[in-house]
């Protein structure tokens, strides 16, 4: 809705980092300290977010002890956040959506289609996390029959599908629509309502429930080691690195992502436009989930941290290193 109300005006914008004249997009010859800033940081992002996935990458590649049903989901995880870093972040910096907005040409299609897919991606692989941490900690007895390696394939190609045929259905919409005046029902129902409902929605209400349950049994086995151990002490240190843990994931997760889904959903009711830069603001902290994964995922665990320190000493060329037990 937004780019239909822009395209009814023909004016010269100036912003920070780039220049709009009847339409055409240009990046500003005389970029501002702020821009320049702005793009430097952009830029670490990027790196951070490669840097920390391919750690991972290669962690979970490596070391057999890291091939097992959970590490193969945190591996499909950090593939997709590895190509926001390779692909969404520089796309988004070259052709930002505030200009595409404005002018919304060929490269900002290819855009949205890798933030779309790879971002959604993410998303449902945060939620197959879930599901297996799960079984682990509410069913660990029949954990290994029910969340097996065939299991798990099975996740990893329903997450990266679903993902393509979301992405790719808000892309063919958006081509097959461009005749439109006003903003479009079938727009405004895949882009603005079903999208953000499959790719977001959905899986945060499982997420949210998973969790909710996961924390009730963990906070009814602590009890239990209360009753049985008669260890207050170690009781309340059980509880409170599982309530930190489930709320530093549920909390990163929906800081970045639900301000972006909401204002999305909701911008084609507001009676003006929603600033341009707020959206784009809104945009990169969604992103910014896939810089934090790997800590959140990878780096909480000590065997990861250990395979790490094996990769930085260089010892990871050595003989026989894939068999280490980490520790």
């Amino acid at each position: 809705m937004v780019k239909e109300k822009a395209a009814n005006f023909t004016y010269s914008v100036t912003d920070l980092c780039y220049e709009i004249d009847h339409f055409s997009y240009k990046l500003t010859s005389s970029p501002s300290v702020i821009c320049v800033i702005l793009y430097f940081f952009l830029a670490l992002l990027s790196v951070i977010t490669v840097c920390g996935n391919l750690l991972v990458i290669v962690s979970v590649a490596y070391f057999k002890q890291l091939h097992t049903p959970t590490h193969s989901l945190i591996l499909s995880l950090a593939v997709a956040d590895l190509l926001v870093g390779i692909l969404v972040f520089p796309l988004s910096m070259a052709f930002s959506l505030s200009s595409c907005f404005f002018y919304e040409g060929l490269f900002c299609k290819v855009r949205d289609s890798f933030d779309i897919t790879l971002s959604t991606c993410s998303i449902m692989n945060l939620c197959c996390i879930s599901v297996d941490r799960y079984f682990a900690v509410c069913q660990p007895l029949m954990y290994k029959t029910k969340i097996n390696q065939r299991v798990v394939v099975v996740m990893i190609v329903l997450s990266w599908g679903v993902s393509a045929l979301v992405g790719m259905g808000v892309i063919i919409v958006g081509f097959n629509n461009t005749g439109c005046e006003d903003s479009c029902l079938i727009n405004v129902l895949i882009g603005n309502i079903t999208g953000p409902v499959v790719a977001f929605y959905f899986p945060v209400i499982i997420i949210l429930c998973i969790y909710l349950k996961i924390f009730l049994v963990a906070q009814r086995q602590a009890r239990n080691i209360q009753i049985r151990a008669k260890c207050v002490d170690g009781v309340s240190k059980i509880e409170r690195k599982s309530t930190k843990t489930l709320a530093t994931v549920l909390g990163v997760f929906l800081c970045c992502w639900t301000p972006f889904f909401l204002c999305i959903t909701f911008l084609p009711f507001f009676s003006s436009p929603v600033p341009v830069p707020v959206i784009e603001t809104l945009s990169w902290l969604a992103l910014s989930n896939s810089t934090l994964n790997p800590f959140i995922y990878a780096f909480y665990y000590r065997w990861f941290r250990s395979a790490f320190k094996i990769i930085f000493s260089g010892k990871i060329f050595q003989k026989n290193v894939s068999n280490l037990k980490l520790t």
